[in-house]
């Protein structure tokens, strides 16, 4: 067997991942007095050399679109690193019968690097779900627990928008938003003659200068990555912030295997390969905060077998790896002919939408339970490669007669993404593939996905939506979808729309949670679960900043417990 390195020092608390639930984590417990280390599966990152922010598309030799156009898969060469569906090395398993793809990030800051920065508030009702409708469960907490946590990240990491009292989307501590563009203007006034809610967006992106970083300059490239880290990333706010201090230790590079626990019954170590070496290598602490992203750090909890939790870490209950959601996922596009009409011009703003719909239809009886959002955008964007195959799919030709076409219709079109709420169900779920092992001879998880009726009757109502907005703004509505087939009316598969969690959800009973409501394993004192995976449910709204507002309530939680010396 080979020799496992084990570091001589203990510290109060190891952090495993640095996305936005472990670099919050970081930033609260050092900042209270702790000593932190945290392991990092990815290498470091540095905006000014990795991000791609103002790199003009014919300054990479296949225009970001990589060898045979691979990269367009993975959002292109430009996509902020080191994000992708497919990790060499690093499989993952789907059952037969099901589709699901995931995407990961090896790299300081996780998947902030790279998300949209929509930061929404799940509402009261979001908590209450089954008492509400009488599915699913409810969460240990509510949502006057979670918004003083709310209005501390909001505060930190500064969110644009606006206060509209409604009820589906709490308002919350706002910078001022960006003023709507032409494409916003027109599916404004659309929406406003069909009564459907539309207002300005939230996202975690800086309109004015906010605690040291300066506004943002509207390049419009948000995905790159942010040089000037006036969007949001863990890696540039949360990250840096726990730095300073001088109490944070980050190692990267680091992929960990398994929490080990002690003879007293709490977790003791974490093994991880050292990836540079390829040698095993064990760090100890008191208490362990697991931050690795919600399927992540199933698979680690699931991978720490013992005598004392043989189905995993803090398994008692059975229900790691099951309960697995992901959003609701389907989208379309309009051709919008006043838009060839206006003047080229820059379409200033955030890379992001500056308008949205929050759920409106809240107050009635609809064919579905729960609900959904709107996202939206188009215009004259920076053109890239494949912007026009949409155009060429509908349109014969070639040679000039196509380049003109494609010419005339830039900017002409704005597209529509529906966001909504899946009800966990039992078919949806990950585990440990019995077979499959990565490069670093750890199992790897395989995954279960059955979309319910529930979900599909959603989808179809999003498309309905999309055609009456686009029609009532004078536009073409262009339906790529179908009522049958393994993606009736569009609906995404799981996991694309990459809001997967609930994989290790909090209760109040230990029989059926993992977690109590701080985030805190149930059956192991000293092991906390801050990402997604703590989740109950999964609202239509995108769980980024509910990760940070439920990791600020339970690292505060932690620091107490441990200044009380009960960890």
């Amino acid at each position: 067997m080979a020799e496992i390195i084990r570091s001589p020092k203990t510290y109060d608390v190891c952090i495993i991942g640095s996305g936005a639930g472990g670099g919050t984590a970081a930033k609260i417990l050092t900042e209270g007095g702790l000593s932190v280390v945290m392991l990092e599966a990815g290498p470091p990152v540095n905006p000014a050399t990795d991000f791609k922010e103002h790199v003009w598309p014919y300054q990479l030799p296949h225009r970001g679109a990589g060898v045979g156009g691979k990269a367009s898969e993975n959002f292109s060469e430009f996509l902020a690193p080191n994000g992708s569906w497919d990790i060499e090395g690093e499989p993952y398993t789907v059952a037969a019968g099901s589709r699901f793809r995931w995407f990961r990030s090896r790299v300081v800051g996780g998947r902030t690097n790279h998300w949209g920065r929509i930061a929404l508030r799940f509402a009261p009702v979001d908590f209450r779900a089954r008492s509400t409708d009488g599915m699913g469960d409810d969460w240990p907490i509510t949502y006057d627990d979670l918004a003083p946590y709310y209005d501390k990240v909001e505060s930190y990491i500064g969110v644009f928008g606006t206060k509209e009292n409604v009820p589906s989307a709490p308002d919350g501590i706002f910078l001022p938003p960006p003023k709507p563009r032409c494409t916003e203007t027109i599916v404004k006034k659309a929406c406003d003659k069909l009564k459907v809610t539309c207002i300005p967006s939230r996202l975690a992106i800086i309109t004015q200068p906010h605690n040291g970083r300066p506004a943002c300059h509207y390049c419009g490239q948000c995905g790159r990555g942010c040089i000037s880290a006036s969007n949001f990333s863990s890696s540039q706010v949360m990250i840096p912030a726990a730095d300073k201090t001088g109490r944070l230790t980050l190692i990267t590079g680091a992929m960990a295997r398994e929490i080990v626990l002690g003879k007293d019954g709490k977790a003791e170590a974490v093994s991880y390969i050292d990836k540079a070496t390829r040698t095993e290598k064990r760090i100890h602490a008191r208490a362990f905060v697991v931050a690795a992203s919600a399927c992540e750090s199933a698979r680690l909890l699931l991978n720490s077998k013992s005598t004392s939790f043989p189905d995993g870490l803090a398994n008692s209950s059975g229900v790691v790896g099951r309960y697995l959601t992901d959003s609701v996922g389907s989208s379309g596009f309009g051709q919008f002919p006043q838009l060839a009409k206006v003047p080229a011009h820059n379409h200033d703003g955030v890379g992001g939408m500056h308008m949205y719909m929050p759920w409106w239809k809240f107050d009635r009886k609809n064919e579905f339970l729960r609900g959904y959002h709107i996202e939206f955008g188009g215009g004259r964007e920076l053109p890239g490669v494949g912007d026009f195959d949409g155009v060429c799919e509908y349109y014969e030709g070639y040679g000039a007669n196509l380049k003109q076409k494609c010419r005339e219709l830039y900017g002409t079109f704005i597209g529509f993404a529906g966001r909504g709420e899946m009800i966990p169900n039992p078919n949806s779920y990950c585990e440990i593939d019995p077979s499959a092992v990565d490069e670093w001879g750890i199992p790897v998880l395989r995954f279960h996905w059955q979309w319910s009726d529930n979900e599909v009757k959603m989808a179809r109502d999003m498309q309905q939506t999309f055609r009456m907005i686009v029609e009532a703004g004078g536009g073409t509505y262009y339906d790529r979808t179908s009522p049958d087939g393994p993606n009736p009316y569009g609906i995404e598969d799981g996991g694309v729309i990459i809001h997967e969690l609930g994989v290790v959800r909090m209760g109040n009973s230990p029989k059926t949670s993992a977690l109590n409501g701080y985030c805190q394993a149930h059956d192991v004192k000293n092991i906390f679960v801050n990402d997604a995976a703590s989740f109950v449910s999964n609202p239509d709204k995108n769980p980024t900043l509910t990760i940070m507002a439920v990791s600020w309530r339970a690292s505060e939680y932690l620091l107490d417990e441990a200044k009380k010396g009960n960890l």
